[in-house]
């Protein structure tokens, strides 16, 4: 996607403590931000593209970040990545209590 579309300030995956089994994909992109509605069509066609039935339906949503949120900034800070995987256990970014957590790209853009 961030070939075809542009990078991505933050691609993650999120299971919330309050969400178990269920994962949140959240996204940061300033093409995201243009337009959200077809940001997160594409998004979605893609992953139904890639993803399989069963991984699918682990994913409860997929949450647009704006580029100005401070809890971005402060992901930013903690993990700087791209194209990788860290992982996160047992912490609070954008309000929500997070069991665990996989950062595919955190960078500043």
């Amino acid at each position: 996607m961030s070939s075809e579309k542009g990078s991505f300030s933050l691609f993650a995956l999120f299971l919330r403590e309050d969400a178990p089994d269920l994962w949140d994909l959240l996204i940061s992109a300033n093409w995201v931000e243009k337009n959200k509605a077809k940001s997160l069509k594409y998004i979605s066609t893609h992953l139904n593209k890639y993803l399989k039935p069963d991984e699918l339906i682990k994913l409860s949503r997929i949450l647009p970040i704006d580029s100005n949120n401070p809890g971005l900034k402060a992901i930013h800070k903690a993990i700087q990545i791209e194209h990788g995987k860290a992982e996160i256990k047992d912490s609070n970014f954008f309000g929500l209590q997070i069991k665990h957590a996989y950062l595919i790209t955190s960078k500043r853009t």
